[in-house]
C-alpha cells in the first residue's frame, strides 16, 4: 500500500486548486449503481479490513490504521463518541492534506467513489474532505458489508454452466483457456483460487487470497458473462486448497452437464511432470506428505524414493493413482445422463472438445 504521508519532494505533488469549482454533496448509491460507474474506488477502511476482502480493483485508502481503529473502537466502547471523535481527529488530523494529495493522484479528474465498513462515519468524513477539495463523490450506501450481501445473493442466480472434468493431468485448464481464446465463456476458479485443487496445487501460485476476497473476485467475473450463454468452468471440489466454492454456484456446477476428458493415465504423468518438475524437490516431498496416509505408507514411501532418484515420472504414477480412485467417487455421484466423454489426446481431443462446445452440447 503506498505510503500517503511520505512526499520526499514536494514539486512532485499535484497540484491542488478549488477556485472555480462547484462544491458536490456526496451522493449515495446502492450497490448495483456503485459498482456500474467507472470511476476510482477508495476504501477507506484499515489496512486489515482491506486485506480480508475489498471490491476488485478498489484502492485501499485508510482514513485510520488497524492501531488506531483498535484504540478509538476501545474509546468509544469506553468512554462514547465524543471521546472516540476527538481522538479520531487528532489521529486524521495532520494528515488531511496528504490525503487528498493522494486522491488527486489516483482520480486526477476529482471524481471518486468511496466506502467504508457500513457508510458510516469514516465513508462521510473522507467524503466531506474530499468534497471541499473539489471532488465529485459517490458513496456506497451501506458500504462494504452491503456489497458483500449484494455479491452473495448474485450467487443463486441461474446460469447456463458447462463443466469440464477428467482425472488429475487431463490438461482441463488448458483446454479452457483455448475456449475463452475462440470466444467462449470462461471462468478460471483456480486462478482466482492461486491453487489447482491437489495437494501440489499450491505450489508457484502466490498466497491464496480469503474465501470472501475469491467470492468478491469471483462476483467480478460473473457481471461480466451474458447470462444467454453458456459459461464453462471446470469441475472442482467444493474446496479449492483453503478457498470454498459459494453454495449456490458448487451446487449447479453438480447438476450441469459434465465434459469429462478422458485422457490415458500415461499422457497425464507426463503432463504432470512438465508441469512440477521444474519446481524444487522439497515441496514435492512436502506435498507428497500431506495426502501420505491416503497413498498408503508402501505406495508414499515408494513415491519419496522416485523422488530421490529424480524419477518424477513414477511420482506422478502413483499420485494419480491415488486421485483417479477419489474422483472416479465423486464422479458416481453425478447423473450419468448428464456426463459426455471425449476421448483421445492431443489435437483430435482439443478438436472434439471445440465441436463441443461450437454446436452448444
Amino acid at each position: 500500500m503506498p505510503d500517503p504521508i511520505a512526499f520526499p519532494d514536494h514539486r512532485a505533488r499535484p497540484a491542488l486548486s478549488t477556485a472555480g469549482l462547484p462544491l458536490h454533496v456526496p451522493e449515495q448509491l446502492d450497490p448495483e449503481n456503485f459498482l456500474e460507474l467507472d470511476l476510482p474506488v477508495l476504501d477507506v477502511r484499515s489496512p486489515a479490513e482491506f486485506a480480508r476482502g475489498h471490491i476488485p480493483g478498489a484502492h485501499s485508502f485508510p482514513l485510520f490504521t488497524d492501531e488506531e481503529r483498535a484504540i478509538i473502537g476501545t474509546l468509544y466502547k469506553q468512554e462514547g463518541r465524543d471521546q472516540a471523535f476527538l481522538k479520531g481527529l487528532e489521529f486524521t488530523g495532520p494528515r488531511m492534506a496528504a490525503m487528498v494529495t493522494q486522491a488527486l493522484e489516483l482520480a486526477p479528474d476529482r471524481k471518486v467513489r468511496l466506502h467504508c465498513w457500513r457508510g458510516g462515519e469514516r465513508s462521510a468524513s473522507v467524503g466531506w474532505l474530499l468534497s471541499k477539495a473539489g471532488f465529485h463523490v459517490s458513496i456506497l450506501k451501506g458500504g462494504y458489508k452491503a456489497f458483500r450481501n449484494h455479491v452473495l445473493r448474485n450467487f443463486d442466480r441461474l446460469l447456463d454452466l458447462r463443466v469440464l472434468g477428467g482425472f488429475t493431468g487431463s490438461g482441463k485448464t488448458a483446454h479452457l483457456r483455448d475456449l475463452r481464446s475462440k470466444g467462449h465463456q470462461v471462468i478460471d476458479l483456480e486462478d482466482l483460487a492461486c491453487h489447482k485443487g491437489s495437494s501440489f496445487g499450491a505450489i508457484g501460485q502466490a498466497p491464496q487470497p480469503s474465501t470472501e476476497h475469491f467470492e468478491n473476485l469471483l462476483f467480478n467475473e460473473l457481471r461480466q458473462i451474458d447470462p444467454q450463454r453458456p459459461l464453462w468452468l471446470e469441475d472442482e471440489s467444493m474446496m479449492i486448497g483453503k478457498v470454498r466454492i459459494p453454495d449456490g454456484i458448487y451446487r449447479q456446477m453438480r447438476s450441469a452437464p459434465l465434459i469429462f476428458i478422458d485422457r490415458p493415465l500415461e499422457a497425464r504423468a507426463a503432463h504432470l511432470v512438465d508441469e512440477y518438475g521444474r519446481h524444487d524437490a522439497a515441496e514435492l516431498a512436502t506435498a507428497i506428505g500431506r495426502i501420505g496416509k491416503r497413498l498408503g505408507p508402501q505406495h508414499a514411501k515408494a513415491a519419496i524414493e522416485a523422488l530421490g532418484q529424480g524419477d518424477l515420472y513414477s511420482v506422478a504414477i502413483i499420485a494419480l493413482r491415488y486421485y483417479d480412485k477419489a474422483y472416479s467417487r465423486g464422479l458416481a455421484e453425478r447423473d450419468p445422463s448428464r456426463i459426455l466423454r471425449l476421448a483421445g489426446d492431443g489435437p483430435s481431443l482439443q478438436h472434439a472438445l471445440q465441436q463441443h462446445a461450437d454446436t452448444g452440447g
